[in-house]
């Protein structure tokens, strides 16, 4: 881990990244978010051979979604809505003296999420995510590894409530430099058998996505980054019909610029705005993101 700039990485990782909320399910439901988008700089920056220790992490991004893009890519004034996600993360952080050189990160996160569309509003507790990362470093500049994350299927409402198992698996690295960092992941997020009694049974489009984040270390306090993010959603198939459902596929490519603060060495805040740069099928990114850390 890099030691020569920044107060948090001479202290311990910034922690890992956590899928973005999906907001319920419909046979024609079109992608809200990008997964892991809410990751920031130095999120893979991890350490081996430490003693353990605890985070906790405050995820945050609105979405002002006010266009849709169609199936040609184009952007069109309808199907809009505003969201608003938090994620609460809590991670255990540690290293096995029978296992040196590779370090293990525990996770649990429950979600919320405000919902305005259509002339309507509704909030809550949206599902429960959890599980386990572990990575080890070629080099005293980078890291590898790879992250499983299972989504439970229910939130306290049905509106939040996607009704069907996710596994988010992704593999993924850092590299430190003197004066820039540059860090991301590559993932899927395969999904079970949508299962509703009176409905048809639907098997929902397996989501692959890939999430880059390129930092400058400006000074000990300000580190301004840049921010891509792709996602590619495949269509949903409908089980008892034995057919693809239409327009269920998507795609997106999101762009940001962001900041991020080291206050102090155990507390750091991260802020970014994104938006779609191309899409199909999905509301526009048009998103604010913020990331509260505290390491103990």
């Amino acid at each position: 881990m890099d030691t020569s700039h920044g107060y948090l990485r001479r202290t311990g990782p910034l922690c890992l990244a956590i899928a973005a909320l999906c907001f319920g399910y419909s046979p024609s439901a079109q992608a809200e978010n990008i997964t892991f988008a809410v990751i920031g700089p130095h999120e893979y920056d991890l350490p081996v051979d430490f003693k353990p220790f605890n985070a906790l992490v405050q995820y945050g991004d609105g979405n002002a979604a006010g266009s849709t893009y169609d199936g040609q890519g184009r952007r069109q004034p309808t199907g809009g809505s505003h969201t608003w996600t938090g994620l609460t993360k809590y991670v255990y952080f540690r290293s096995f003296k029978a296992i040196p050189h590779v370090g293990f990160a525990f996770e649990l996160i429950p979600t919320e999420s405000f919902v305005l569309a259509n002339g309507k509003n509704y909030g809550g507790m949206g599902p429960t995510i959890a599980g386990i990362a572990t990575w080890f470093k070629p080099n005293r500049k980078s890291t590898f590894g790879i992250q499983v994350f299972f989504e439970t299927p229910l939130g306290t409402r049905q509106a939040l409530s996607t009704n069907y198992w996710t596994n988010i698996s992704t593999f993924f690295f850092d590299y430190e430099w003197k004066h820039f960092s540059f860090d991301g992941d590559l993932g899927a997020a395969p999904s079970s058998t949508l299962h509703v009694k009176g409905q048809h049974s639907y098997h929902p489009g397996t989501a692959f996505f890939t999430n880059l984040r390129f930092s400058w270390k400006a000074s000990k306090l300000v580190e301004p980054f840049f921010a891509m993010d792709w996602q590619n959603v495949m269509g949903t198939y409908d089980n008892t019909m034995s057919q693809w459902l239409p327009n269920t596929s998507s795609r997106e490519v999101a762009l940001g610029v962001g900041m991020m603060f080291n206050i102090a060495p155990n507390y750091s805040i991260t802020a970014r705005y994104s938006h779609s740069a191309e899409g199909r099928y999905t509301p526009e990114t048009n998103a604010y993101y913020i990331k509260l850390l505290y390491l103990w």
